[in-house]
């Protein structure tokens, strides 16, 4: 994989590329948080009061009040019984993994699923079967193969960062066995999906009895760290099995005094998730008065797959021309020879959708992917 150019990115929606000020259709900070002035207000002001970094595991000398403190919060937000703060979005998995190492005789993962969930599947230490992607019925027939006495778990994101798709788990929840569980990766579901902006579950209008719920706080919330939304057994299991979390130290305080006035934003009222979807909403809309094919998924991804690369360059070039950095990205589980992926945003103006809209009506020898 070829390392990407480096990009600056400046008044929220923007992005400094080659010396030109270009609208910015990738990340996946959905409300712009990660410059929200009140954000960047209380991350200055942790960082005088409480210093920059703890330099220590929380089972030693380095838990704050903080920490538990953004747990109650999110805990709360997600309507989950506990959380537990761990140090980034990709390791929660790894150790919710680690603590249920040994309790199952099969895993079974989408085959699209996110490279955490791919490497929390070692620590499982029972043998992973792949399902199709997004296919409850293909799900059945591996659960069949595992045989009756089978004590499983199911692995898969909630929202897949490549097209937006959510998955399917009520249908999973009815081919499973009563007993199983499912770890469920919502970095990008949570905050965005649900009528709340709960997630996933909440989309799919499932409760969280037989569910872990993981979540970044890198995406929605625009700040750094992640969290293992679970029961309060759980959490302590974590932290008596999990050598990744015992290791480890928690994300930084400004970092968390930041992600509690994010988590405070989007609890304050739905302001930024219904102007998401109206972005969302009229994008699609201008969209699907053409002929161009929308896969129907409930996220603020568009994603755009060139069938050849000639293709690729005239859309680069069309979105270099309506002044928008050109998102094409190799990424593991996407399509092998790339593509464009842009992520609508609560902050885009109606100019900048405008123009985005009018290069991908004009484009041809594209789809979206699902």
């Amino acid at each position: 994989m070829i390392e990407p150019e480096p990009l600056q990115q400046i008044a929220r929606t923007y992005v400094r590329f080659h010396g030109r000020k270009l609208s910015y259709f990738s990340g996946c900070d959905y409300y712009r948080l990660a410059s929200h002035p009140e954000v960047l207000a209380a991350l200055q002001i942790a960082v005088r009061r409480y210093g920059l970094n703890v330099a220590a595991s929380r089972l030693t000398t380095g838990n704050h009040v903080l920490y538990a403190e953004l747990e109650a919060r999110l805990a709360g937000f997600f309507q989950a019984e506990s959380a537990l703060l761990i140090s980034s979005g990709y390791m929660t998995n790894l150790a919710a993994a680690q603590a249920l190492g040994g309790n199952f005789s099969h895993a079974l993962i989408d085959e699209e699923s996110h490279p955490s969930l791919r490497d929390a599947a070692r620590f499982l230490d029972c043998p992973v079967l792949q399902f199709r992607h997004l296919d409850p019925t293909d799900l059945a027939a591996s659960v069949r193969r595992c045989g009756p006495e089978a004590r499983l778990i199911l692995l898969t994101d909630g929202m897949f960062s490549h097209d937006g798709a959510a998955a399917p788990l009520a249908a999973y929840l009815e081919v499973l066995p009563p007993d199983a569980m499912m770890l469920v990766d919502d970095a990008h579901g949570a905050g965005v999906l649900g009528e709340n902006g709960r997630g996933t579950l909440e989309y799919a209008k499932i409760g969280s009895d037989r569910i872990i719920q993981t979540i970044t706080l890198s995406k929605a919330f625009g700040t750094f760290g992640g969290a293992v939304l679970c029961t309060r057994a759980f959490r302590e299991r974590i932290i008596s099995h999990s050598p990744m979390f015992v290791g480890s130290t928690p994300p930084p305080l400004p970092v968390v005094y930041a992600a509690l006035r994010a988590v405070r934003i989007l609890t304050s009222g739905k302001r930024l998730l219904w102007r998401l979807r109206e972005n969302l909403a009229y994008v699609k809309g201008l969209l699907r008065k053409t002929d161009v094919t929308l896969p129907e998924a409930p996220s603020p991804i568009i994603a755009v797959v060139p069938d050849r690369e000639a293709v690729s360059a005239r859309m680069r070039t069309m979105l270099l021309d309506q002044g928008i950095y050109p998102p094409f990205i190799r990424y593991p589980g996407g399509p092998p020879n790339g593509y464009f992926r842009f992520v609508i945003s609560s902050e885009h103006t109606r100019p900048q959708l405008d123009a985005l809209s009018r290069v991908l009506t004009k484009v041809g020898g594209c789809s979206g992917r699902r």
